[in-house]
């Protein structure tokens, strides 16, 4: 049977309130107490219950995730980045996979409450009014990641979308391309949808081409099968395009497989310029140019965000640098 605080403290000859406060680096015992209660918990092997000692100091140790899906590339990365820097803080995760259902999420984020989490990380979807006053409802810090409300006061760290895909439209463009398409997540996404096809839109319009919404190919997500089904009816509609600018790296690698069925040459017919530099997009043939995310460092600001608001201090909403990186998809046209 495992050794209880009654048996540390009946050991250690002081009361259980003394071992608590050992245990929870409160005043009231001397030092010589501290290191017999401490040797009594090594001799014994105890070890405290983190739930029972979170109620005495309202710390749980623990921060919840929630994710739509943490199969994703994109997924993984973040979630590096929250669990590193989460740990060298001495904080546990709970990770949970949503899949973008509503009441789903809704159950999880009960859960993570009755879990008494420190805070929450909510990641990639969009915060509506249920999800808000289940946050609040919590009270503990919430940081959005890739995503923001402009409803809700709730701090976010993200990339600008519109600005990251305006980078990679003027980068055909001043690779002397003309003729440019674009492959696109769902329109209907304020967040990453829409944003991306306005960057789109007025990187064209400000170089003086062509812009209509026959160039913008839409899907409902952002996924390596959207990308093969939505090259070719792009190309059926607008076949004299030589430049594509794929609102993800799953779109562009989904769209350079189905160029490759097409007997379509990249980048030598058609330039392909992806979003997020993904791993993947390193080793994609040819190796993908794309608009890298820093999705590690997102997931390290989002934790340092929690814990400085958990600290009774406030946190400034956060955008993040993207930069290009160039490889081998796309055509310098002289």
């Amino acid at each position: 049977m495992n050794p209880t605080i009654q048996d540390v403290a009946k050991a250690a000859n002081v009361s259980i309130a003394t071992v608590s406060r050992v245990l929870n680096n409160q005043p009231g015992f001397s030092q010589k107490t501290k290191q017999r209660v401490l040797q009594t918990i090594e001799e014994l092997g105890y070890q405290p219950n983190a739930i029972a000692r979170g109620l005495v100091n309202r710390n749980s140790g623990t921060i919840g995730v929630l994710f739509p899906s943490v199969s994703g590339l994109l997924s993984s990365e973040v979630l590096h980045g929250i669990e590193a820097r989460a740990n060298e803080e001495g904080y546990s995760v709970i990770v949970c996979n949503t899949a973008a259902d509503h009441e789903k999420t809704l159950r999880y984020i009960q859960l993570l409450s009755e879990k008494r989490v420190d805070g929450l990380v909510f990641v990639s979807e969009e915060v509506d009014e249920e999800y808000y006053k289940a946050f609040q409802r919590m009270g503990v810090p919430v940081v959005l990641v890739l995503t923001q409300s402009y409803k809700y006061p709730l701090p976010y760290v993200k990339v600008d979308d519109s600005h990251a895909a305006y980078t990679a439209t003027s980068y055909l463009i001043d690779s002397g391309h003309k003729r440019i398409g674009m492959l696109s997540g769902n329109p209907n996404d304020l967040l990453a949808g829409r944003t991306r096809i306005e960057g789109f839109k007025r990187a064209l319009l400000e170089a003086e081409l062509p812009y209509s919404e026959s160039l913008v190919e839409n899907q409902n997500s952002f996924t390596y099968e959207d990308g093969i089904n939505s090259l070719p009816r792009l190309l059926e509609r607008h076949p004299e395009i030589t430049g594509i600018f794929a609102a993800s790296d799953e779109i562009a690698i989904g769209a350079i497989s189905a160029a490759y069925k097409l007997g379509i040459r990249i980048p030598e017919d058609i330039s392909i310029i992806g979003y997020d530099n993904l791993k993947l997009s390193e080793m994609s043939i040819p190796p993908l140019t794309t608009i890298a995310q820093p999705f590690q460092r997102m997931g390290e600001k989002a934790i340092e965000m929690v814990l400085t608001i958990k600290n009774d201090k406030q946190a400034e909403s956060s955008v993040m640098p993207h930069h290009l990186v160039e490889r081998e998809s796309v055509k310098k046209i002289k």
